[in-house]
């Protein structure tokens, strides 16, 4: 349904969770959630269930990102190994 467009999205802004893709991209929250589960189910992403907290209150969320995406290095000297 809007699964290449959540793609693109999570493509461009990296992990995000699901109630943010919904907020950003004006989706319904089940929406996403079924799309989220039609591409990790097809392997293009990877999911996992993240409980957080509002107010002492447990939030259920899934985390998302890209599969196998690795961002580029951070430009500038690299730390060496300390001997």
């Amino acid at each position: 349904m809007y699964s290449t467009e959540i793609l693109q999205y999570l493509k461009q802004h990296g992990q995000c969770l699901d109630s943010e893709i919904a907020a950003a991209m004006g989706i319904s929250l089940p929406s996403v959630l079924d799309s989220l589960s039609d591409l990790s189910g097809r392997g293009e992403i990877s999911k996992c269930s993240v409980t957080r907290f509002h107010d002492g209150k447990p939030v259920e969320n899934m985390l998302c990102r890209v599969a196998g995406f690795i961002p580029p290095a951070a430009p500038g000297r690299k730390p060496s190994a300390k001997r």
